[in-house]
């Protein structure tokens, strides 16, 4: 990639000629520098900031304001790297609500895409947002904001017909209009099916190696989650320093290093 600021159609030109987008979470300037430096894609505001940040239970119960807020503290400190912000729970329970979050995270958290989890029950609301020009991530897989649900942080689409359910909902996203799809927690199998079945990039997250690109929580990569999740490799344990852990996180991304198998789930 060139020194010009990352869009959404150089990632779509990167699907195409295989080449890896490396992906990280930030919540403030000083990492969003790093990030920078070390050549990070794309970053996303997650809304995992009221685990990380806040120490909450759970994604739940982070607010709009609380994600601008985060959003626009990266985006003053990113130059070139696409800023991806996470839409919180609740925030697109209606089509028309949806709308007036992704508008507020773009025009006051100076977003360029919005991300949202769920299948078939967003369709509208993903219609309604890109209907006005807004880029839109989909999210499917684990959904940390469906987590009771869910029944926990568990893999998902390991049954036949959960998998075929996720097949379909990520065709019926694409065909709604997202640009860029993450598929978290799913067996590895599932998730190269579907990136080569998409036209839009899939970013993985504990969903093997055979996706378009890779994300991660970035504390989770520093080594500063006492309890990491299975997909998870500490990059600061090898790399010394955070500056250098973040860019041996891209370079294992681009090299197709990371992730190895024991990082994935069958």
């Amino acid at each position: 990639m060139s020194a010009k600021s990352v869009t959404v159609r150089q990632l779509q030109e990167m699907k195409s000629q295989q080449q890896k987008i490396s992906v990280l979470t930030s919540y403030d300037a000083s990492l969003t520098h790093l990030m920078e430096e070390a050549g990070v894609d794309v970053i996303l505001v997650g809304d995992s900031l009221g685990m990380v940040i806040q120490g909450q239970e759970s994604t739940l119960p982070v607010t709009l304001d609380e994600m601008i807020y985060h959003a626009r503290n990266v985006a003053r400190a990113r130059e070139r790297t696409l800023l991806i912000a996470d839409m919180p729970f609740m925030s697109y329970r209606t089509p028309d609500l949806a709308l007036e979050s992704a508008g507020r995270l773009m025009k006051e958290g100076g977003a360029h895409m919005v991300k949202l989890e769920g299948g078939a029950t967003q369709i509208e609301v993903i219609r309604q947002i890109t209907a006005q020009g807004i880029p839109v991530c989909g999210h499917l897989g684990l959904l940390p904001q469906s987590v009771h649900k869910l029944g926990g942080y568990r893999v998902q689409g390991r049954e036949a017909d959960r998998a075929e359910a996720i097949r379909q909902e990520a065709l019926a996203l694409q065909d709604a209009g997202i640009d860029m799809l993450v598929l978290e927690c799913v067996p590895s199998a599932l998730a190269s099916e579907i990136t080569l079945s998409l036209r839009i990039p899939v970013i993985g997250i504990g969903a093997g190696i055979n996706c378009d690109g890779q994300v991660l929580v970035v504390y989770d990569m520093l080594g500063m989650n006492p309890h990491p999740p299975r997909f998870v490799k500490d990059f600061l344990k090898t790399g010394g320093s955070i500056l250098q852990a973040l860019r041996d996180y891209v370079a294992a991304v681009k090299d197709g290093s990371f992730p190895a198998d024991e990082h994935g789930f069958s």
